[in-house]
Order: C-alpha cells, then structure tokens, then sequence
C-alpha cells in the first residue's frame, strides 16, 4: 500500500437513485437495536437489515391501525394455540 494516493484526476462515481416509492434518509439508531437487526440477518443466513427494519417498522403501523377487536380474537387464538 502506497504512503499517498493521487486522487486529484479522481471522478465520483454514478451515484444510483432509490427504487420508486423509496427514499434515502440519514438515521440514527441505537447501536444495540442495529447490532440486533444485523444479527437476526446473520442468524437468517444472509439477506439486508434494512429491510428487516423497514418490515418491523410496517409491522408496527399495522398492528397500531388494527381495530382492538382484531387484536383481541388474534391474542386469545395464540394463547389457545399455545396450549393446545
């Protein structure tokens, strides 16, 4: 490896637009909650946290815009599940 680099010819490279309905945001998230996703990605056998935290995060406005009734028969149906 070279003490210096001459980067003063350099050009940036292309830089890809997000797929549509995306977008790029800058995020801070706590680095035991990013280990946690990078971990279950891991554990999975690969794949991208991101979109492992993108699922969480609708998963999460789903179940806040369920009605109580739908929670309700789908918590007491675990629960018989589980002991069944």
């Amino acid at each position: 490896m070279k003490k210096e680099y001459d980067f003063s010819k350099g050009k940036r490279g292309a830089v890809r637009p997000a797929p549509k309905g995306k977008t790029r945001i800058t995020i801070r998230i706590d680095d035991d909650i990013l280990d946690w996703f990078r971990g279950e990605v891991d554990a999975a056998g690969g794949g991208n946290y991101q979109t492992l935290i993108n699922n969480a995060l609708r998963e999460h406005i789903t179940r806040q815009q369920e009605p109580i009734e739908v929670i309700l028969r789908r918590v007491v149906r675990e629960e018989l599940q589980s002991v069944a």
